[in-house]
C-alpha cells in the first residue's frame, strides 16, 4: 500500500449505528493509511445516541460524525473509494450504485444494535458486542498485506473477513 490513503466506505441502510461505528474505529485505528467514510441507503438524519455515547466511552472523535445518504459519494468531487463494504443485510441486498473506479466490495453482516429493544444495559450491551466485532474485523482488515495482493486477493481476503469469529472480549 505504500503511502497510499485507502479510502473505505461503510454504508448500512439508516447510518445511525453500525456503518458510524466503524467510521469511527477504522479512523482512529487506521490513521495515516486509512480513511473512513459512512453512509446509508435511506439514512436516518441522526446518530444514534447509543452509538454516540460509546464511541465517546472508548475515547473516539464524534464531532464530524453525522447520518448521511449515500448519494453524497457518487457526486464527482467525491473522494474516490478503494473499499465499499455493507455492514447490515438491507443494504447488502439493495441495488448500489456504480461507484467510480470499481472499488472492492464485501459484505460484513451484523444484527442491528438500534433494533434492539429493552432496558437501557440490554441496549449497551447490544452495541458493546458490535463495537468488539467491528474493531476485530477492522484490526484484521489493517493486518492484510494490501500492497502486495492482486484485486481478486484483496477482495476475497476482505470478504472473508466476515466469516472470521471476533475475539472474545
Amino acid at each position: 500500500m505504500s503511502d497510499k490513503v485507502f479510502n473505505v466506505l461503510f454504508l448500512c441502510t439508516g447510518n445511525s449505528a453500525r456503518s458510524i461505528l466503524a467510521e469511527a474505529v477504522l479512523n482512529r485505528m487506521g490513521a495515516n493509511k486509512f480513511r473512513a467514510f459512512s453512509a446509508g441507503s435511506h439514512p436516518t438524519g441522526k446518530v444514534n445516541p447509543f452509538a454516540l455515547a460509546l464511541l465517546e466511552k472508548h475515547g473516539h472523535d464524534v464531532s464530524n460524525l453525522r447520518s448521511k445518504d449515500w448519494i453524497e459519494f457518487e457526486k464527482p468531487d467525491a473522494a474516490a473509494m478503494d473499499l465499499v463494504i455493507t455492514v447490515c443485510d438491507q443494504a447488502a441486498g439493495e441495488v448500489c450504485p456504480v461507484w467510480p473506479g470499481r472499488p472492492i466490495t464485501a459484505h460484513w453482516g451484523l444484527p442491528d444494535p438500534a433494533a434492539v429493544s429493552g432496558s437501557d444495559v440490554e441496549i449497551k450491551r447490544a452495541f458493546d458486542k458490535i463495537y468488539s466485532t467491528l474493531a476485530h474485523r477492522i484490526d484484521s482488515l489493517m493486518r492484510l498485506p494490501i500492497g502486495q495482493l492482486d484485486r481478486s486477493s484483496l477482495q476475497r481476503r476482505v470478504r472473508e473477513l466476515d466469516r472470521k469469529p471476533a475475539e472474545p472480549t
